[in-house]
């Protein structure tokens, strides 16, 4: 897996300070994309061992909230494949911080049952991911109302408690923002 950039101390990405790996590799081709370089799946750097590390000790302080994973997909099952052991390996050394990822894919009919993005890493995958926000950008729907989505058809979920209840549960993050201290 390539990926086309890091960014640490991300507030645009989720909720608080995070550290975002944005993978490369995408298949969905949303117009408008705001990363359309990483739809090639060979954009960027390798996703070595010394990345992965850098990354660990990125959320080691105490101010940074968790890892964001967008892109590109994620979800590709190439993608998927390597991202298993490293998402599990976060979530054990910091089992307080959130994980987050963005996908262009339906949680509930592409994620969870049978489709190309559907594959043997992905149930497991999931079970580390706190909160996933999904559906491709649409572009006719853009809203920069919405908190943490581009365009009101995606959706911001709460993954694990989806997951216990066999239905999509929305986060709260799902909401408009609110009302900023000028009133607007």
């Amino acid at each position: 897996m390539n990926y086309g950039n890091i960014k640490y101390n991300d507030i645009a990405n989720g909720e608080g300070v995070r550290t975002s790996l944005f993978v490369s590799g995408c298949t969905h081709h949303c117009k408008n994309c705001f990363n359309p370089e990483t739809w090639d799946f060979n954009y960027g750097k390798p996703f070595t061992s010394e990345v992965e590390k850098e990354i660990i000790e990125s959320l080691k302080p105490i101010h940074i909230n968790g890892l964001t994973i967008l892109g590109g997909e994620p979800m590709e099952p190439s993608n998927q494949k390597v991202l298993l052991p490293f998402v599990k390996k976060v979530k054990e050394m910091y089992p307080n911080k959130t994980i987050w990822c963005y996908t262009g894919y339906l949680f509930d009919s592409e994620l969870l049952n049978n489709s190309r993005a559907h594959c043997p890493w992905t149930r497991e995958l999931l079970s580390y991911i706190d909160i996933i926000v999904d559906g491709e950008f649409k572009e006719d729907l853009k809203d920069i109302t919405l908190r943490f989505k581009g365009s009101s058809n995606q959706r911001v979920i709460d993954v694990q408690k989806s997951l216990e209840s066999n239905s999509v549960v929305l986060s709260p993050y799902n909401e408009k923002r609110s009302k900023n201290f000028y009133g607007n």
